[in-house]
């Protein structure tokens, strides 16, 4: 008989397969990425951020070049082209590729109501020019021209893409003018919020005492005031001589004194839970002084929570604004926001006649929403605990 032989058992470590050479990249770029970087790509993933970031950014490059993009100034009335009604661009005439034209708008009145009617004559073109000369205004402020980015030639004619309202005013023009105000009074009014809020909510969680104690209270204080007789106080008590300009500075820095308690609470309460907690303690322990405890160990651990804050307290203050504009308690004409221009649209029966005076008010929506997407994408692509 055959003696057999017995091996021993050998030890076997399973072993994952090799990264491919793209895969092996990533892994490492990962590793090596600056945070700021990280989220980034973490934000990129996030596609309705992305839209909304991307469509925030031609906003703003429409409402910063508003002199140059819309084809005339907020002001130019037109007392023939009261309430005429959006221009449809089209391509093709009679049955033919055409550059983009108009047809031109004639007036008649309604032989039963004797209401003024504007119907398309389609006998004639009006082709879209690009680069064309028009009303003179001061590009930034700093250069003078009469250069507009579209415009038709025939002077007799308008263009109106978003149509007119009661005075002949194109709305499309004055809605890139209000645009301008609009966001920057809710970006200006974030930016002093932010500061305020950032600040006292800080020193509030991480002192604690008496300092905690006088912050709470003023801010019970600020957020019991009732914000309508507030508004209605303030619009009886500015004079109507002052300038719109210094006014708009006004309400703006009185939104934003308003608006900062909400992020002092959110910031005071992550700064209670991360003051006790064993990396900021060794921090303390290691010698390392107030400032940079706060600074670089306790903001960075709560900047989702500060992004969502912020790109939340951006459309409170747009919608703040607005409102208040159009009941007539914030900016006044002949400021152009999109709160001034919805003060055309509180008439129902404006509104079944020219319909296109909501254009605002979608405008707002749009905005709002936008803001409510990036928010999400960047308190995602913060977060620390994400994938």
């Amino acid at each position: 008989m055959t003696d057999l032989q017995i091996l021993p058992p050998q030890s076997f470590t399973p072993q994952a397969p090799p990264l491919a050479p793209k895969e092996q990249f990533n892994a490492d770029a990962t590793y090596t990425a600056k945070p700021w970087t990280l989220i980034w790509w973490r934000f990129r993933k996030h596609k309705l951020a992305v839209v909304s970031l991307a469509f925030m950014a031609i906003l703003g490059f429409l409402a910063l070049f508003a002199d140059f993009m819309s084809p005339y100034t907020p002001n130019t009335i037109s007392r023939l082209n009261t309430f005429a009604p959006p221009n449809v661009v089209r391509i093709f005439h009679e049955g033919q590729l055409h550059r983009p034209f108009i047809y031109p708008m004639k007036r008649a009145r309604d032989i039963e109501t004797a209401r003024v009617i504007y119907q398309e004559d389609r006998g004639k073109v009006l082709p879209i020019r690009f680069f064309v000369a028009g009303e003179t205004y001061n590009l930034l402020g700093l250069v003078e021209t009469n250069i507009h980015f579209f415009g038709i030639d025939d002077r007799r004619q308008q263009i109106n893409l978003l149509g007119t309202e009661s005075l002949g005013r194109d709305l499309f023009s004055r809605l890139l003018y209000g645009a301008r105000v609009t966001l920057s009074a809710g970006l200006i009014g974030v930016a002093f919020s932010f500061v305020l809020g950032l600040a006292l909510g800080a020193i509030s969680g991480y002192y604690g005492g008496w300092l905690d104690s006088m912050i709470q209270r003023l801010m019970e204080f600020i957020r019991s005031i009732p914000t309508i007789p507030l508004w209605m106080g303030l619009a009886a008590a500015l004079p109507i001589a002052w300038d719109p300009l210094f006014v708009y500075v006004l309400i703006t820095i009185i939104l934003s004194l308003i608006g900062w308690t909400h992020l002092a609470r959110v910031v005071r309460g992550r700064f209670l839970s991360l003051k006790s907690e064993d990396y900021v303690l060794a921090a303390r322990l290691a010698g390392a002084s107030e400032y940079r405890i706060v600074t670089r160990h306790m903001l960075p651990a709560m900047t989702s929570y500060i992004i969502a804050a912020v790109t939340l307290a951006i459309p409170e203050m747009i919608l703040g604004e607005t409102a208040l504009s159009f009941l007539g308690l914030g900016l006044r004409p002949p400021v152009v926001s999109w709160g001034v221009l919805l003060q055309d649209a509180q008439n129902l029966r404006t509104i079944s006649l020219a319909p296109w005076l909501l254009a605002p008010g979608v405008a707002v929506i749009l905005v709002v929403l936008a803001f409510n997407f990036i928010g999400d994408g960047l308190r995602d692509a913060a977060d620390p605990y994400g994938q």
